[in-house]
C-alpha cells in the first residue's frame, strides 16, 4: 500500500481525490494545515504529493521548493492554470508532472501510477535505480531514503551525501576532510559544529531503524559505521 499526500484547499475536490485513491487501496493524506506543509510531509512520509498551486500564504511553488530539500518523491502538480509558463514553473521547481483542472480521475490514477512504478515499482528496476547496500542496510540515493528489513527513514540532501560516504566505506575510517568535500563545495570556512549537526542527525536515522552505537567518532581524525545491525558483515 502506498501513501498519497493531497495538498488541496478545496475541501470537496480533495475529498473527492481521497475516495478514489483509497477505492484502489492506497492510502491518501489530506492536508490540514496549509502553514506547515513541509511538517506534515515529512510527519506523513508520502510515495507520492498531489499539490495545487494556489494555496493560502504560500504557493505550491514554493512548498515543491521546500520539500525539495529533503526529498526526491514525486510531486504532481493539479492546478486551474492551463498557461504553458505555469507548467514551466512547476517543472522548474522541482514538480514532476502537471494536471489541469478539470481532471478525470481515472487520470489522476495513472499519473501516480506512473509515478509509483518509475520510483518504487518495475521501471525503477528496470533503470538500474544505484543504490549502496552493506549487510542488508540499503541506501536509495535518488530517493533519499535508507532501509533496513522492512523499515525505512527519509534523508535530506547532505544526510544522504554523509551516509553514503560512510555505508560505501563501511567498517573503514572516512577521513572528516573527505566528508566536508563531499557536503560542502568549499567547505573552508565551515563552521565544525555544521558537521556534527549532521552526524548526529544520521546517528537519530540509524536510530530510527534500530541501528545503535554504529556511527563511530574517531577523534581528531573522521568517522567509522561499524556493522553493528542484524546481519551485518562483520570483518
Amino acid at each position: 500500500m502506498y501513501t498519497i499526500m493531497i495538498v488541496e484547499d478545496d475541501a470537496k475536490i480533495a475529498l473527492l481525490l481521497q475516495t478514489h485513491i483509497e477505492k484502489y487501496g492506497d492510502e491518501a493524506v489530506i492536508t490540514a494545515d496549509f502553514g506547515n506543509i513541509l511538517e506534515q510531509f515529512e510527519h506523513v512520509k508520502p510515495h507520492v504529493v498531489l499539490m495545487d498551486i494556489n494555496l493560502p500564504s504560500f504557493d505550491g511553488f514554493y512548498w515543491c521548493r521546500q520539500i525539495r530539500t529533503v526529498s526526491t518523491c514525486p510531486i504532481i502538480f493539479i492546478s486551474a492554470r492551463s498557461g504553458e509558463m505555469d507548467q514551466v514553473r512547476a517543472i522548474e521547481n522541482g514538480g514532476d508532472d502537471y494536471l489541469t483542472k478539470p481532471f478525470h480521475y481515472e487520470v489522476v490514477m495513472a499519473k501516480i501510477r506512473s509515478q509509483l512504478r518509475r520510483v518504487y515499482g518495475d521501471y525503477a528496476v528496470a533503470a538500474g535505480e544505484r543504490t549502496v547496500d552493506h549487510g542488508g542496510l540499503t541506501l536509495y540515493p535518488e530517493r533519499m531514503e535508507l532501509h533496513l528489513k522492512d523499515k525505512s527513514v527519509p534523508l535530506t540532501k547532505k544526510e544522504t551525501v554523509l551516509v553514503e560516504a560512510l555505508l560505501s566505506r563501511c567498517q573503514r575510517l572516512v577521513s572528516r576532510e573527505t566528508i566536508l568535500e563531499k557536503l560542502w563545495d568549499d567547505y573552508t570556512y565551515v563552521d565544525d559544529n555544521a558537521l556534527s549537526v549532521n552526524v548526529t542527525r544520521v546517528r537519530k536515522k540509524l536510530a530510527e531503524l534500530g541501528i545503535e552505537d554504529a556511527l563511530e567518532t574517531v577523534r581528531g581524525t573522521g568517522y567509522r559505521l561499524n556493522a553493528t545491525w542484524t546481519g551485518g558483515a562483520k570483518i
